[in-house]
Order: structure tokens, then sequence, then C-alpha cells
């Protein structure tokens, strides 16, 4: 019989324009510590973690952009939302219609945009 492959983490790799300022949104904004980044005073790739996720910061050139098109979408488990909620509407990251609710699928959630328009849900199953 062989061994059967597992899977134990993942670690999204999000497109942004400016490294640096992504590292000092996520960490001063989302309460991310920096894991890593490449070296010099323009990184081009970093990662932040906050409890057990990862996520990379990529940078991309402006002129890749499409405002609006083709933005990722991550979905994150987090074990207290409403507390996490509570934290975020603090740090002026919700856009107007950022709201905590419970949705007809069976989660509580919220979610909003990052500085690049890379889109953040926070949710728990009820």
């Amino acid at each position: 019989m062989s061994e059967k492959g597992i899977l134990k983490a993942i670690h999204p790799v999000l497109p942004v324009k400016n490294v640096t300022e992504a590292i000092n949104y996520y960490v001063n904004k989302l309460g991310f510590q920096l894991g890593f980044k490449d070296a010099g005073d323009n990184p081009k790739y970093a990662g932040v973690r906050r409890d057990a996720i990862e996520i990379h910061l990529q940078w991309h050139d402006a002129k890749e952009w499409e405002a609006g098109i083709d933005r990722p979408m991550l979905r994150i488990y987090s074990q207290n939302v409403t507390a996490l909620f509570n934290e975020y509407k603090t740090q002026d990251v919700f856009h107007k219609n950022t709201s905590l609710k419970e949705t007809p699928w069976g989660t509580k959630e919220f979610g909003f945009y990052d500085l690049d328009s890379n889109g953040l849900v926070y949710y728990r199953d009820l």
C-alpha cells in the first residue's frame, strides 16, 4: 500500500504594487508579523504571518494591472471572527459596506480589500 500525500498548509501569493507598503499594511493594520523579505530597501517578495497562516506578497509592475480585474480573494477561517471584526474595525481598513453577517451557506463572516484590491474574507462556521 502506498503512502497518502497529506496537505498541511497553503501560502497564497498576492500581487502587490509596492511590497514595503503592503508589509506595513499587513503588519500595522492587520496584526501580521514580517516572516521574511528579499534583500534590500525595495523588496520584491515577502511573507507575513499571523497565527497559523502565512501570506506571501509579490511585486507586480503597475503596467500589468487592470483595475477590478482578476483580483485574488482569500477566505481565512477564524476561530473568533467577532473578536477579529472588532479588532479590525479600529484599524480603518473597512469600506463603507463592511459588516459582520451570518450567511445562508452557514457562516459568520466579514470581508474587505487590502491596499491592492486583494479580497480578504474572514469567517467561521455557524
